[in-house]
């Protein structure tokens, strides 16, 4: 890779060849890889996948009848966007594609590469097309680091199908791609891997003779701590497995300590569907309503480096930011979904830094349980019945005839009158007069607290203007 970020199931160019049968199958152009060069490559390199059926996860995307599963097996031009998290394959998609399919491979970088370099590519495959009909694929890695101008110089070969395109990105397409290349091409995701496809990854590379080839054996606390620390990145899995063969002593299963010594993490007691996983986030949201922020920064950093799903952190805190703050602070919940914005845009390591301000602003915020209280009440009086019909005047008096049965007769146009507020009932008569929502004097809901007293008083008649 050229980009400088682990990207890609396995991926590595080197192996990217169009046609080659072997795991040392040589990019186009380049020389043979002999068997030494082969034996030192990374274990990641080695275990690449060298088709679509080797390729783990992703099943939504490459199942019978799906897309690509079509335009591999039909052979047509195409043009991909590969949309997902580093380590989710989206490199290895792009290189077993265009093996498989016999095609010649070409990848830039829009991390170092440049416009120049995108139209000499182009103009060869031009040729190359034209003089023998094989077709290129053009696989653009992180290519929504290109601004707008240099990924124009690609409409042309994405619309005339001089290429094939496949472009691979981290950010959200819709926002980092330019509208007239997103139109033209097919959007797949790619997902985290689950931890049994990393299971899988793992076993294999274990076994397999690309691999350890059966040399050392893992035990299953060693492979549960593995999967977390990958964090759904496969390529992360095979780095932390092979650190871990070179230092594990001989005729020895490669056990916690020796995995926690290879790649100088230590093993974080944590089940995501066992008992930490409810304890740990139960502590992390106890500690954020008792306004410890340090306690809470702790559980964060917990859940993270044990692999929790960031997008569940950030789920909690916005059902958070309404349950415990509320009208005390109503910034809270802009910043809990922006926070929960940026794990889908950024993802991690980096959305660590969101989360992170997140847990910090709700912590330190005024607290509040008036608004769960208050809806808590509300759905307590509907499931018992007290519902009723709605007002006359409040009923919908648009279509024709509704007047000559009552409805809207007498409604007040709250615009009409002073404040926009004027005495009238709005609840049925069932639940008319309860009052659901009973505002704290904590933070920015005191301020409501005197807005809605004066408000219920003119509603029902008992402030000094009712408006009537």
């Amino acid at each position: 890779m050229t980009s400088g970020e682990p990207e890609g199931l396995f991926d590595h160019p080197a192996a990217a060849s169009s046609g080659g049968s072997g795991p040392g199958a040589p990019a186009n152009g380049a020389p043979p890889v002999s068997a030494g060069e082969q034996a030192s490559q990374p274990l990641a390199v080695r275990m690449r996948p060298r088709s679509l059926d080797e390729v783990v996860g992703q099943g939504h995307l490459l199942g019978p009848g799906t897309p690509i599963r079509q335009l591999v097996d039909r052979d047509v031009p195409m043009s991909l966007l590969l949309w997902g998290p580093p380590g989710t394959g989206k490199t290895t998609l792009a290189t077993v594609v265009s093996r498989v399919t016999s095609r010649r491979f070409v990848e830039i970088s829009a991390v170092s590469d440049g416009v120049k370099r995108v139209r000499a590519e182009i103009d060869l495959a031009r040729r190359e097309l034209g003089m023998s009909g094989r077709q290129t694929v053009l696989f653009v890695d992180e290519v929504h680091r290109f601004n707008k101008a240099q990924q124009d110089a690609l409409l042309p070969a994405v619309e005339n199908r001089w290429v094939s395109f496949i472009g691979a990105t981290t950010e959200n397409p819709f926002f980092s791609v330019i509208s007239p290349l997103l139109s033209r091409s097919l959007l797949l995701t790619l997902e985290p891997l689950a931890d049994d496809d990393l299971r899988e990854v793992v076993r294999r590379a274990l076994t397999d003779e690309r691999g350890l080839d059966g040399a050392v054996t893992l035990d299953p606390a060693a492979e549960d701590h593995l999967v977390r620390l990958a964090g759904g990145d496969a390529r992360r899995t095979l780095t932390y497995l092979e650190a871990a063969a070179l230092v594990a002593p001989e005729d020895a299963p490669i056990d916690v300590a020796v995995l926690e010594k290879a790649v100088d993490r230590a093993a974080v007691r944590y089940d995501r569907e066992g008992d930490q996983h409810y304890d740990v986030i139960s502590a992390f949201i106890k500690s954020i309503r008792g306004s410890d922020a340090d306690a809470a920064l702790h559980y964060l950093a917990r859940m993270i480096e044990a692999g929790e799903d960031p997008r569940f952190v950030a789920r909690r805190l916005i059902v958070h930011a309404s349950e415990d703050i509320g009208m005390a602070d109503p910034t809270a919940l802009q910043t809990a979904i922006a926070a929960a914005q940026a794990v889908e845009f950024v993802g991690l390591p980096e959305a660590r830094i969101n989360l992170a301000q997140a847990v910090i602003h709700l912590s330190l915020a005024p607290k509040s349980n008036a608004v769960i209280t208050a809806v808590d009440a509300a759905l307590r009086d509907v499931r018992q019945g007290l519902a009723g019909p709605v007002p006359g005047h409040l009923r919908d008096a648009h279509y024709k005839g509704a007047a000559r049965i009552g409805h809207g007769e007498g409604y007040k146009y709250a615009h009409d009158h002073p404040g926009g507020v004027v005495r009238q009932q709005y609840a049925p008569d069932a639940v008319d007069g309860r009052e659901y929502y009973r505002p704290t004097r904590h933070g920015a809901e005191a301020r409501f607290t005197d807005v809605l007293a004066r408000i219920r008083s003119v509603l029902r008649g008992t402030g000094r203007r009712s408006g009537d």
